[in-house]
């Protein structure tokens, strides 16, 4: 078993705790307390969300199974189909049009070019993880036209 490393109310792998202390924040200008302080706070407000998110997708899985094990084969009935899914929340409506704006976005999504990860924004699924998927913080501020 891995060795942790208790820091807050965190317990850390030890090789990932040394690996961050010894080589990734020296030279950043941030303390190790100051990290591990700051990540401790962010686990802690995002966890319950996270735990969320995992049990909506559990529940959103068990629906699906049970319609697919209760009507095997191709779809017959698309518009049948499609009102399933919006009935459990899978599908919902195409949002207003909306503005994104670029206030509060990194620099390296907003002045350097970088890789860029092409999405159907049609899809919010796909929308929503793609910054995850190239490991970048978004922080974009979507608002309502006015």
């Amino acid at each position: 078993m891995t060795a942790r490393t208790s820091v807050y109310r965190l317990q850390v792998a030890t090789p990932l705790y040394q690996f961050i202390d010894q080589q990734v924040l020296p030279g950043t200008g941030v303390t190790s307390v100051n990290f591990w302080r700051g990540f401790d706070a962010i686990v802690a407000d995002l966890a319950p969300k996270n735990l969320a998110l995992l049990a909506e997708r559990d529940r959103l899985q068990t629906e699906l199974d049970a319609w697919h094990q209760a009507h095997p084969g191709p779809i017959a009935n698309m518009k049948a189909y499609q009102a399933f899914l919006t009935q459990i929340g899978y599908l919902v409506p195409v949002p207003a049009k909306f503005k994104a704006t670029t206030a509060n976005v990194d620099a390296e999504l907003a002045v350097q070019a970088g890789p860029q990860l092409v999405v159907p924004i049609l899809n919010a699924r796909y929308a929503l993880n793609a910054p995850m998927r190239v490991g970048v913080r978004c922080t974009t501020r979507c608002t309502a036209p006015t």
